[in-house]
């Protein structure tokens, strides 16, 4: 199914259309600025079942949930479905669920959606379900949470460069105990990258920490360069070849202490996220907001196959 402003448009369009179900194939072709002809052509090339089997299926999946979720009368039920009668309604559920609605709505069923060519299925209260556009495993959902931890901590840093040192170096007053003392906006871009560098040593054998680097924000920018792709290939590699649990010994902590891959990648992006979020913060206290509050919903999940924007309409 492709993801094009075309498909969210129609989806939109559906969607929309569910609350005023008197309206007919050609009153949607009419709206998406279309003949019947090629609405239905577009429509169905774009999720794989016709306009109109679509939002009917659509109808009655909203229709098993209401029936299940409150105590509207059947006749309502019908009518919101489009439906010019009863009768018609309880036939159309009837062939579809198995049953008529009025047994159906004392199954407790939780999931009511209906076989459909497109995936796409009503979403209580009032959106739609689409499906997954690729299959995804733990180690990409890993390696975009990674992906955006190194890209934000950049755009960070490169944000520190247009403040001067007395706002770089202003204590941040709020802060998390037992993580950073006194933190600063220079300190936090220090650890940022300082947390990379250490674990890249620990990672390749290193017998020593790496020495303190150059906490101008230029200086920072140039060793996250350095140290980033280092970082995320021997992530990327470990997860890659299943070796998440290979234990190593870290020779630098006094007495040597054993660590896995995994409980690496878990420290880093879980202590990494309170300095992000502490940094982001301190740059928004600076008059710089474009980060917003760095969170990684959009870049690890994108926007759920093109369509996180279908609107949340309350069902009726």
């Amino acid at each position: 199914m492709p993801t094009t402003d075309r498909l969210r448009g129609i989806l939109d369009l559906v969607e929309s259309s569910l609350d005023e179900p008197e309206l007919t194939g050609d009153d949607l072709a009419a709206r998406a600025y279309l003949s019947r002809f090629h609405f239905d052509r577009l429509v169905s090339a774009a999720i794989g079942e016709p306009p109109g089997t679509f939002r009917r299926r659509l109808l009655l999946e909203r229709a098993a949930h209401r029936l299940v979720g409150s105590d509207d009368p059947v006749t309502d039920v019908a009518y919101a479905s489009g439906y010019g009668s009863p009768e018609a309604f309880a036939r159309a559920f009837a062939r579809a669920y198995g049953e008529p609605p009025s047994a159906y709505r004392h199954t407790g069923r939780v999931h009511h959606r209906l076989p459909g060519a497109s995936g796409i299925h009503f979403n209580p209260p009032g959106g739609l379900r689409l499906p997954a556009l690729t299959r995804s495993t733990t180690m990409d959902v890993l390696t975009r949470m990674l992906d955006h931890h190194l890209w934000l901590v950049g755009q960070i840093i490169d944000r520190m460069d247009r403040l001067d040192d007395t706002t770089l170096d202003r204590p941040i007053e709020l802060s998390v105990e037992g993580i950073d003392d006194n933190p600063t906006l220079r300190s936090l871009g220090d650890r940022l990258v300082g947390q990379l560098e250490m674990w890249v040593g620990a990672l390749e054998g290193a017998t020593s920490m790496p020495p303190e680097g150059d906490r101008t924000a230029a200086g920072l920018g140039r060793r996250l360069e350095v140290v980033a792709p280092r970082f995320r290939a021997l992530v990327v590699a470990a997860l890659d070849e299943g070796r998440a649990e290979e234990t190593f010994v870290d020779a630098v902590c006094d007495p040597p202490e054993t660590f896995t891959y995994a409980g690496v990648i878990a420290h880093v992006l879980t202590f990494s996220a309170v300095r992000r979020t502490l940094a982001v913060g301190a740059l928004e206290t600076a008059g710089i907001s474009d980060l917003g509050s760095g969170d990684p919903m959009q870049f690890v999940g994108g926007s759920g196959s093109d369509a996180s924007q279908i609107s949340r309409t309350p069902a009726r």
